[in-house]
């Protein structure tokens, strides 16, 4: 009985490690997930730029309006070095291709299917986003309105 409990809190205790949120002054770790045209796009590749993760779904409506606010500044400072790297918790792929277009999304868009980079960065609502240095490491999490842009310039 007391193996049992104690292989039960250790499992308990592996599953709390392997899938822990990333904290801020952190290097997120690597993303490898499927852009609209299926190919595969790492976070990794933004190194050297200030990256916004933003996780989000079709369905959500206050994702939607953050898409918003997220055009205006990708525009913004895309040339200056910025770029969003937005991972779809959509349940399938069509609404999520059908939101990009309505929302007019220019930005690296990914697919999280099965939403297991979700569920590994313990994901609990949308949207829940995460802003990274040049050097991968986040520095602010759930950044909006002017605060977002401040920590972006």
């Amino acid at each position: 009985m007391v193996k049992k409990i104690f292989f039960i809190i250790l499992l308990s205790f592996n599953f709390c490690v392997i899938n822990a949120q990333p904290k801020e002054g952190t290097k997120a770790p690597n993303i490898v997930l499927k852009n609209p045209e299926g190919n595969e796009v790492a976070l990794a590749s933004l190194s050297g730029k200030v990256v916004l993760i933003d996780f989000w779904a079709s369905w959500c409506g206050p994702c939607r309006t953050a898409n918003k606010q997220f055009r205006k500044l990708y525009e913004k400072y895309k040339n200056a070095g910025f770029e969003i790297y937005s991972i779809s918790c959509d349940y399938t792929m069509a609404p999520w291709l059908k939101a990009i277009k309505a929302d007019k999304i220019t930005w690296l868009q990914v697919y999280d299917e099965k939403s297991i980079v979700a569920d590994k960065w313990l994901i609990s609502y949308l949207p829940a986003t995460f802003l990274l240095n040049k050097e991968g490491v986040i520095v602010a999490r759930d950044l909006h309105g002017k605060m977002l842009e401040d920590a972006i310039k």
